[in-house]
């Protein structure tokens, strides 16, 4: 029996955005009654929608280029899939409060505490329990993150990529743009805004896969984030 984990946000006009990036717009762009050659309709049934969004909508994969202008030809779409088919752990850090570094001495206690290994070529989710706790209110952006030296202790791992509930890697004006610079130095990444991560406390090793679209040129992409289970 396979158990296919979701961890991927709804994207929905209003939904929160990191700073200034670009707000969601989402309306009808064809009806069906148009299609139907209905006048004047009481209401419009969506036949197709027309979305506005950022590249960094969401559950989100970031794209080497997004790290540091010097990568700037490490597109999304040059990236291996490999990078995101991958094994996956998911370690509890749901006792870190606000703004609270995640450091890898942190990932190595809780490692030994469930009996897990970072392997090579792993994403690694690291759960905080942010999103059920402070999703859309003041706090948001707020959630605790990884430190500089766990981002380069995770990357000199060799892991293919780290993933976090909150909408950035890092601690805003901490660690959040070195973190995003030893991502591109050492050549793996980082999913934001991800749910459910509670959902694969104390199961052990999964398949994780996250592919982003593929956008020529893109400085990331919303992904349909799940954890599989084969049990």
């Amino acid at each position: 029996m396979i158990e296919i984990v979701d961890l991927s946000q709804e994207i929905y006009e209003g939904m929160p955005v990191y700073k200034d990036l670009p707000q969601v717009k989402m309306s009808i762009h064809n009806s069906h009654e148009e299609w139907d050659g209905i006048k004047n309709p009481k209401e419009k049934t969506a036949a197709v929608h027309k979305l506005e969004l950022g590249e960094h909508t969401g559950t989100h994969v970031d794209a080497i280029n997004h790290m540091a202008k010097e990568y700037k030809g490490q597109s999304i779409d040059t990236m291996p899939l490999s990078m995101f088919y991958t094994e996956g752990i998911c370690l509890d850090f749901s006792h870190k409060n606000l703004k609270e570094l995640i450091t890898s001495l942190d990932i190595e206690n809780a490692c030994k505490k469930v009996n897990l290994e970072i392997k090579k070529g792993d994403t690694v989710l690291l759960y905080t329990d942010h999103y059920r706790k402070h999703f859309n209110t003041s706090n948001w952006g707020n959630g605790p993150d990884i430190s500089i030296e766990a981002a380069r202790w995770l990357g000199e791992k060799g892991i293919a990529a780290f993933g976090v509930e909150t909408m950035s890697p890092g601690v805003p004006k901490v660690s959040n743009k070195e973190v995003h610079h030893i991502c591109g130095e050492l050549g793996f990444t980082h999913y934001e805004n991800m749910i459910n991560l509670y959902k694969l406390i104390d199961k052990g090793r999964f398949r994780f896969i996250g592919l982003p679209l593929k956008i020529r040129g893109g400085t990331g992409s919303p992904v349909r984030a799940v954890a599989v289970f084969d049990s």
